[in-house]
């Protein structure tokens, strides 16, 4: 399963039908009936990750300056599809899964999560369009998903399917507010079993998947109240300290950006090694006692350490909180981002660095409690206040895709995942395994400067990563553009995250690791 721009989906053109979502009950959530009265016995909160997504849509809105942002899966279906047996599947995953069903408003300055109930939900099957070339397919679905989800309003996805005569591609598209990265593989994984088992006569039948609701109830239970003093913010501190007081670490790659000002983006894709090299690359970061994503972000480090940056590689990290509380097949968006620091200094070899890796990833592991956005709250208030991440941050995003549920029949239902932001002021990059090989999605600000940084640094990670797989080692320094910056500028303005939003939209990542596509470029 691999993630990469909408616009290189060679999806098969065909007749287009959504499925919209609807209350039965013509009320929105949170209200005593029809008469819209409110209801006094609604009390769920959003989680910190919803509360200041829905606060930057807020403020842009009042601004005049709205952020967009979508992240989309596809799945195929093979045969004629059965459009009641998909309606079903369709309407269970959404009952199955409370943040679905939410409406979010804004209560006495908290932000409500008001789920609307399971037997006042319906959906209505809309035909749309038919279409005769793929471009024009991709065109409207584009259009449609950055038209239809907005965070001021329900529903906060679109669900639809290309229909053919031997075959369909199902599509569902979703606000960030109600989904991160790890969550498509879910969506994918039920509403596909969901569908065979009706099309089979035989009721739906999958595991418990809590409600992510109660995640952010008991998140804010514990870290509402804490302040910067908190013994638990220590580690926050100590990194911040080694970086000059910067709560966020800066990358050290020119991108040719100006400070408050955002950018269109450039969405760009491409694999960095097959499945035959990516096995051998595993093969060579457990021989030093490494997992592969430690070899990739020690690659990384070591990549833009030869373009100039720093021997120490200071950056963020998204790591997925489904492991620690058995919610492995809930939807929502349940990542939280800390820093890592490792050292990767001239001089050491790849045993070395995979060793500064491992450690650096263990002192963080000890910190995954304290939610970044609330870190982020007590420990850098005036960034915080911004609309955006305040300049292009170092930000490394890993999945390996084998180990997400329904892995086992991806190879029939070829699911793909995509991500889409209007603008941005940096860059952001995630990295997936799966059984084609190490795929590479970036999304960058479309500057001259950036582009050529960008084709620079995937060319030697991509030669970087091949040399561990051949020689188990770096082997031979790998070098980069020099890195061009403003006169006067510091070296640190760079390549990272900051993508307009709280969050990279996506982000996700598996740190225990529990047909090849060419290099594609889109610019909007």
């Amino acid at each position: 399963m691999r993630q990469f721009p909408l616009e290189m989906h060679q999806m098969a053109p065909g007749r287009v039908v959504e499925w919209r979502l609807r209350s039965t009950t013509g009320a929105p959530a949170g209200t005593g009936g029809t008469d819209g009265a409110p209801d006094d016995t609604a009390g769920r909160r959003a989680s910190f990750n919803q509360d200041k997504h829905f606060t930057v849509a807020e403020e842009s809105r009042g601004a005049d300056d709205p952020v967009a942002s979508w992240v989309a899966v596809t799945f195929e279906v093979a045969g004629a599809l059965d459009e009641q047996s998909l309606t079903r599947a369709l309407l269970a995953f959404v009952r199955r899964h409370e943040v679905l069903r939410c409406e979010f408003r804004r209560l006495a300055g908290e932000l409500a999560c008001e789920p609307i109930p399971v037997g006042e939900l319906a959906l209505d099957a809309v035909p749309v369009a038919a279409f005769d070339t793929s471009e024009a397919l991709r065109g409207f679905l584009a259009e449609r998903f950055t038209r239809s989800i907005d965070t001021l309003s329900w529903p906060l996805f679109t669900m639809g399917a290309v229909l053919r005569e031997d075959s369909a591609t199902v599509y569902l598209a979703f606000d960030h507010i109600v989904c991160d990265g790890l969550s498509m593989p879910i969506v994918v994984h039920e509403v596909q079993n969901a569908y065979e088992a009706l099309c089979r006569g035989e009721e739906i039948d999958l595991p418990p998947a809590p409600s992510y609701l109660d995640f952010a109830e008991e998140q804010r239970r514990r870290y509402l109240s804490i302040d910067a003093d908190d013994e638990r913010l220590g580690y926050w501190k100590s990194f911040m300290a080694r970086g000059g007081g910067e709560f966020f670490p800066r990358f050290p790659l020119e991108l040719g950006v100006e400070p408050d000002r955002m950018y269109p983006i450039v969405n760009e894709a491409s694999t960095l090694l097959d499945a035959a090299e990516a096995e051998v690359f595993e093969k060579a970061c457990r021989a030093v006692d490494g997992k592969p994503f430690m070899g990739v972000l020690a690659a990384v480090a070591v990549c833009l350490r030869e373009a100039g940056g720093p021997g120490v590689y200071r950056g963020f990290m998204p790591l997925s909180e489904r492991g620690r509380g058995g919610w492995a097949n809930s939807v929502g968006w349940f990542v939280n981002t800390l820093p890592i620091e490792f050292d990767a200094s001239p001089g050491r070899d790849f045993a070395q660095v995979i060793a500064g890796v491992r450690a650096g990833f263990g002192a963080m592991m000890e910190h995954i409690d304290v939610p970044f956005v609330r870190a982020w709250q007590l420990l850098a208030p005036t960034e915080f206040a911004a609309r955006s991440w305040p300049y292009p941050v170092n930000f490394f995003s890993y999945i390996d895709a084998r180990k997400c549920p329904g892995a086992e029949r991806h190879e029939d239902w070829r699911p793909t995942s995509h991500v889409w932001s209007a603008r941005a002021n940096g860059a952001c990059s995630w990295f997936q395994r799966d059984t084609d090989g190490l795929h590479m999605n970036s999304l960058y600000v479309d500057t001259a400067a950036a582009r050529r940084t960008m084709e620079d640094f995937q060319e030697a990670l991509r030669a970087t990563v091949r040399e561990i797989a051949r020689h188990g080692s770096f082997r031979r320094p790998i070098a980069l553009t020099a890195p061009r910056r403003p006169a006067g500028e510091p070296l640190g303005a760079g390549f990272g995250a900051g993508l307009g939003a709280a969050a990279p939209i996506g982000a996700g990542s598996l740190p225990n690791d529990t047909a090849p596509y060419a290099p594609y470029t889109h610019r909007s």
